[in-house]
């Protein structure tokens, strides 16, 4: 797992440059950046949206996926939890930003395929792609919310750990079509955190998160009957 942890490495590393430029950087600066990287998740999400939803074997399963994840997250009180525990990391807008970082951080093709080719190929080269991309968004975050985005390369850790040992142990599972409906989910999801950073709608999108799991039972299921 020498890719994944290069790729938490490089989000300590940036959200340690960050947090330092934040110091050095006026209000209404800090506001346009907030505002820039609320446009970037936005176009960020569209993009996968338009780019996966073509690839789609079952157009509806994105939105069952959706509806199942926010009840459980809903009824798990997932978000509540999550700013719980992160407000005694910070008084102000962290948890919003974490919950930004950990959809743009985690969601992105590279950060599922990259885990995947290393476990099966040996090969981390989209991990070490992933890594530089990472960089610059947890330095562009962390100047704009703080160091508490280094917390994200935790959940990382454990997102890409998962699909290393799941590419291991489902070989047979895992496919393209799994993977496009994880991105289109994720395209959704960080579409509605952008839109919560630009102050349009406040989404309650740490609650939609179970949504991922869905469609690997679906496909685990599927390969069964």
């Amino acid at each position: 797992m020498i890719g994944t942890l290069v790729n938490c490495a490089t989000i300590l590393t940036g959200s340690f440059i960050g947090s330092r430029l934040k110091k050095g950087i006026r209000e209404e600066h800090q506001e346009i950046m907030m505002q820039a990287m609320g446009l970037a998740a936005t176009a960020l999400g569209i993009n996968a949206i338009v780019k996966y939803m073509p690839q789609s074997e079952y157009p509806v399963l994105f939105i069952v996926s959706l509806a199942l994840g926010g009840l459980l997250g809903e009824k798990i009180h997932l978000e509540d939890r999550f700013k719980k525990f992160v407000t005694g990391f910070s008084n102000g807008n962290l948890a919003q930003g974490l919950s930004t970082a950990i959809l743009l951080f985690c969601v992105g093709t590279l950060s599922i395929l990259g885990p995947m080719e290393s476990a099966l190929k040996g090969d981390n080269t989209y991990l070490f792609t992933n890594a530089m991309l990472d960089f610059v968004t947890s330095s562009v975050l962390a100047s704009t919310f703080g160091l508490g985005i280094a917390l994200a390369a935790i959940v990382l850790f454990f997102w890409q750990g998962f699909f290393y040992c799941l590419a291991l142990l489902l070989s047979g599972v895992m496919s393209p079509a799994i993977m496009a409906e994880i991105s289109i989910i994720g395209g959704i999801l960080i579409f509605s955190s952008g839109l919560s950073i630009l102050g349009i709608k406040n989404f309650r999108t740490m609650n939609m998160l179970p949504a991922f799991l869905v469609p690997a039972v679906f496909f685990i299921i599927k390969s069964f009957l």
